[in-house]
């Protein structure tokens, strides 16, 4: 198989790229990078895109591509409302349509949210963006797999992006006492993902609990 991916430097992304790289069924994956971080393998070719709106001149490797993961995101506050939506729609539907282009029938993995609004009408800029983003790429020639995580606990500690997390993090014993529609693990997240990249789903849109429930 032949996989793409993007944001291979992040939680979730870095640990689906792992994934790929052990995995016998997979023989390359082409990861999409702001700047080169010095990984070597034999399977993996590292990208530096230079605007992630404009896939263009890498066309010729969005050709004959099984499976791509789309992990590439910010945190809410973390950016400006402009680019977050720059970041959540405009990167996400630029990519899927490349290889909606060059790869029609390709499995999408999209990482989304909990609280993706198709609707459109949400007046919370994360929820409405995902929502904008799942709703272009529907539109297109792929075999999209959209994962609404709730709270992701990091398994491998990490310096928090800011004050929310920190208190999400400490009060997740909690949050899983009150079941999977919540909060999952990092690592589940990502192995349902892979998961779901290789072999597919009858769900289209995979809620927490729904995430979930494939790793059991």
């Amino acid at each position: 198989m032949k996989v793409l991916l993007t944001g291979a430097t992040g939680m979730i992304g870095g640990l689906i790229l792992e994934q790929c790289l052990a995995a016998d069924k997979i023989n390359q994956v082409i990861s999409f990078v702001r700047k080169q971080s010095g990984q070597v393998h034999p399977k993996l070719t590292e990208v530096v895109v230079a605007d992630f709106c404009d896939y263009s001149v890498h066309k010729d490797l969005f050709a004959e591509v099984d499976t791509a993961y789309f992990c590439l995101g910010a945190y809410t506050g973390q950016v400006s409302n402009d680019m977050l939506k720059l970041i959540t729609v405009d990167y996400a539907v630029a990519f899927a349509r490349q290889l909606s282009i060059s790869s029609p029938g390709a499995k999408f993995c999209l990482l989304s949210g909990a609280g993706a609004d198709r609707a459109e009408k949400s007046k919370t800029p994360f929820a409405l963006y995902k929502g904008m983003a799942e709703n272009q790429i529907a539109s297109m020639q792929l075999e999209l797999y959209s994962f609404r995580p709730g709270y992701i606990y990091p398994v491998t500690a990490r310096k928090e992006p800011n004050l929310a997390y920190r208190i999400f993090r400490f009060l997740y014993p909690v949050m899983r006492l009150l079941g999977n529609r919540y909060s999952i693990q990092s690592t589940h997240l990502a192995e349902a993902m892979f998961q779901v990249g290789l072999f597919g789903t009858e769900q289209m849109i995979l809620e927490n609990q729904d995430i979930v429930s494939l790793t059991k």
